[in-house]
């Protein structure tokens, strides 16, 4: 069955609420940046963020891992050690997760431990 168009607003009007409850609490500062997740059916992607600059400090994303033959929540795994790894390259130690609108399990936690794993501390 096909969705209606107010279906879709709705869905995407609920999560834009969601992630703005989250990002009341979550700011990123300097000395602790916010590790931000973005997850599509596709792909994961993550950036480190200075919100008083606004600047990007590191980044990964699903693409840029070459493995082959993971499944989805495994690749996250990888982004996240990927995103620790240039994270450390940068001398952040700390940072604030900011899990968007997401739950917290699945690829989103995959990535976490990731980081976790990696060496960056939250």
């Amino acid at each position: 069955m096909a969705k209606t168009n107010t279906e879709l607003i709705k869905r995407q009007e609920m999560r834009a609420r969601r992630h703005r409850r989250v990002r009341r609490i979550v700011t990123g500062t300097i000395e602790r940046p916010r590790l931000t997740v973005f997850r599509s059916n596709r792909g994961i992607y993550a950036q480190v963020i200075d919100d008083l600059e606004g600047r990007t400090l590191a980044s990964a994303s699903s693409p840029e891992v070459k493995e082959s033959g993971l499944n989805k929540s495994q690749l996250a795994e990888k982004v996240g050690e990927l995103l620790a790894t240039r994270s450390k390259e940068k001398n952040i130690a700390k940072v604030v997760f900011d899990r968007g609108a997401f739950l917290y399990h699945g690829r989103v936690k995959a990535l976490a431990e990731g980081v976790r794993k990696g060496g960056i501390d939250f």
